[in-house]
């Protein structure tokens, strides 16, 4: 009874902590990204962007010019001034933007040409070298291929060669749910003054549920299948992070069944080869997961009217922050200090310490 109270109390206490923000916008956010407890962005529906300098406690919404009819589903930023957006949407409504002073101006990179293309997640090592990981097209040969655009200088792009691109199953594809469907490992993993890794993650779900690694920045591919709920076109994985070259988690469900046990979450200890379910339940529909950048083991995850906050060998906190009842949580940034942002429909935005 003793142990029944205290683990009560301890939930509720993080419950409590947990900081709904005032984003001054209804729209819906997919992407959120954090250069400092006080420093993050970010993006959503209708060409809308946010950012914060003081920690949440004023965010100030803004619009990139032109871009109303986009979704921005990534925001990558480096600092209150420099942040690169990309939306997700058929064809040519998939893009890049930079800007270099807040916003007042925004750079048109990258503007997908085919179709058939739909860009689904896009990370950085640093200000000068990123990728973005869009849904499989046909090659030249006909071959389903995921789309990879590279960036060596942080202002042109180019697609990785078809050869060097990794092949997909009919009915399988990548999920543009939270900017987390493709991973990499940045400074904060093994040192700002490491050179950058070479590792390149990412996760599919419909008819597959699989995870592609290159070693090699692109190079080469190798694939794994896992464990994790797939058949259904809104099924699969939807996030994949690493804590380092070994540890990482994958997370997902079926989005149209959101209350489903899973088996939606996964770890691998040998760098992804292999996956192992986590044995938490209840499970829910994922769509995001993160690694706490300061405590380690500790997992944050994202589910639609909750969060999961896992941290071994204490016993998982479900946390249910109020907010209005008909929004929804969908993206999640670790931050450098500690804890995270998390982001969601109808303007929600929270600190979770």
């Amino acid at each position: 009874m003793r142990l029944a109270l205290l683990l009560a109390l301890i939930s509720a206490a993080i419950a409590q902590s947990v900081q709904m923000q005032d984003s001054h916008s209804a729209e819906s956010f997919r992407g959120v990204s954090s250069v400092s407890r006080n420093i993050a962005w970010a993006s959503g529906t209708h060409g809308t962007y946010l950012r914060t300098t003081n920690a949440g406690r004023t965010w100030t919404p803004s619009q990139v010019p032109g871009a109303a009819a986009l979704d921005f589903r990534a925001v990558v930023a480096f600092s209150p001034d420099e942040a690169f957006l990309m939306s997700a949407g058929p064809g040519d409504q998939s893009r890049i933007y930079h800007t270099t002073d807040a916003g007042k101006h925004w750079q048109l990179q990258f503007t997908n040409t085919n179709p058939k293309g739909f860009f689904d997640s896009m990370v950085f090592w640093d200000a000068k070298h990123g990728i973005v990981l869009g849904d499989p097209i046909p090659d030249e040969t006909g071959k389903l291929k995921f789309e990879l655009l590279i960036t060596d200088d942080g202002q042109t792009w180019h697609q990785l060669p078809s050869a060097q691109l990794p092949e997909a199953q009919e009915g399988e594809g990548a999920f543009a749910a939270s900017n987390t469907c493709i991973a990499i490992l940045h400074s904060w993993n093994s040192g700002a003054s490491a050179p950058a890794d070479p590792n390149i993650w990412f996760a599919t779900g419909g008819k597959a549920a699989r995870v592609f690694h290159s070693p090699d920045r692109g190079k080469t591919w190798e694939v794994a299948p896992t464990p994790i709920l797939h058949g259904p076109e809104s099924a699969g994985i939807f996030s994949i992070a690493f804590r380092d070259a070994l540890h990482g988690v994958i997370a997902g469900g079926d989005y149209k069944h959101p209350k489903g046990d899973g088996p939606n979450l996964a770890y691998t200890r040998d760098g992804g080869k292999t996956w192992n379910l986590s044995t938490v339940h209840p499970q829910a529909y994922f769509s995001a997961v993160t690694y706490d950048r300061k405590v380690r083991d500790r997992v944050l995850l994202v589910a639609q009217d909750f969060l999961l906050d896992l941290h071994p060998p204490h016993n998982p906190h479900r946390i249910a922050p109020n907010k209005a009842p008909d929004a929804a949580f969908n993206a999640v940034a670790s931050v450098p200090e500690g804890g995270a942002f998390v982001v969601g429909t109808k303007g929600s935005i929270a600190h979770i310490p």
